[in-house]
């Protein structure tokens, strides 16, 4: 296709597949279409700005990869100046002061590349989550969106040695032989939902260490607290009794409930006495707060 015109060429296919698949298809075409073009429009705007904007004897590549849509393009057409591993490695490194309250440490255990789904990455957690699923979870989806934020062509993450949720176990009961309309065993438990991040405002975050503050994002109560060298994010529910933990006093690294004096170790998941807390998926980057909400953060009381 050298020398062709790119534009003329997409207008002919266009138009070819609004003769053989019909007007829907040509009009789902012509939305793509545009998508990609707004998409790729934004990136030359951004790379433009940037380039002009950036410190005298800057370097551009650094400039450009910083920011995450340019640097996505870059690494889309293989131009980007770091590898995958290395890139990898950045992300697990934003991640592991959060880690630490949860599962220890995270090493990478392998990449494959050639896997039919696209590249898979396993990874190793060192530690435990102290038995608690939310705590597991929670871990997961951090650790996914710090390596799909700076690693995208990455397709499948396989996280090693976190705390799996007990299994439900149906009670048995101990028939002649089954009835012809006895139902089949019951379907899988569905994955769960991914999370929905947001950015927190600097005014809904604890302004000091040793500090709380509820955030609502979109009807959802959050439960911030500042503690020397990392913010933690849990719903604001104590799992004991209900009540909310606003008013739950902060006794260095523990909370306790004002309804029921449950206490809670905020650096360790929320782990509790008899129950944990239920965390939330954060990231701290370049001065921006990001936390995730879970499909299941509004169920239940």
């Amino acid at each position: 296709m050298a020398g062709a015109d790119p534009g003329a060429r997409i207008g002919e296919l266009l138009d070819r597949l609004g003769r053989e698949a019909g007007p829907r298809a040509r009009e789902t075409a012509d939305e793509l279409v545009r998508s990609v073009v707004e998409f790729y429009g934004e990136g030359l705007a951004r790379t433009v700005r940037l380039l002009r904007s950036a410190p005298a004897g800057s370097d551009p590549l650094a400039v450009l990869t910083a920011d995450e849509l340019v640097g996505d393009l870059l690494i889309l057409h293989d131009l980007h100046p770091e590898d995958t591993m290395t890139r990898v490695g950045r992300a697990l490194d934003k991640v592991r002061p959060y880690l630490g309250s949860h599962a220890g440490d995270v090493e990478v255990a392998g990449l494959d590349i050639e896997a039919a789904e696209g590249p898979v990455l396993r990874l190793r957690l060192r530690g435990s989550c102290d038995g608690c699923p939310s705590s597991t979870q929670t871990v997961r989806w951090t650790i996914e969106e710090a390596v799909a934020r700076l690693a995208p062509e990455i397709a499948h993450i396989e996280v090693e040695g976190v705390t799996e949720a007990p299994a439900q176990q149906p009670l048995l009961q101990i028939q002649p032989r089954p009835p012809a309309d006895a139902p089949g065993p019951p379907p899988p438990a569905a994955a769960p939902e991914p999370p929905h991040w947001h950015t927190l405002a600097t005014p809904t975050l604890p302004a000091r260490d040793h500090a709380t503050r509820v955030a609502d994002v979109e009807g959802n109560a959050l439960l911030l607290v500042r503690l020397p060298g990392n913010l933690y994010a849990y719903r604001d529910r104590c799992p004991g009794c209900g009540a909310d933990l606003r008013t739950a006093p902060l006794d260095g690294e523990f909370l306790r409930c004002a309804g029921c004096a449950a206490r809670f170790d905020v650096r360790h998941a929320g782990r509790g006495d008899r129950a944990h807390l239920e965390p939330l998926p954060l990231l701290e980057e370049e001065g921006a707060v990001r936390v995730a909400l879970p499909e299941l953060l509004g169920a239940g009381p």
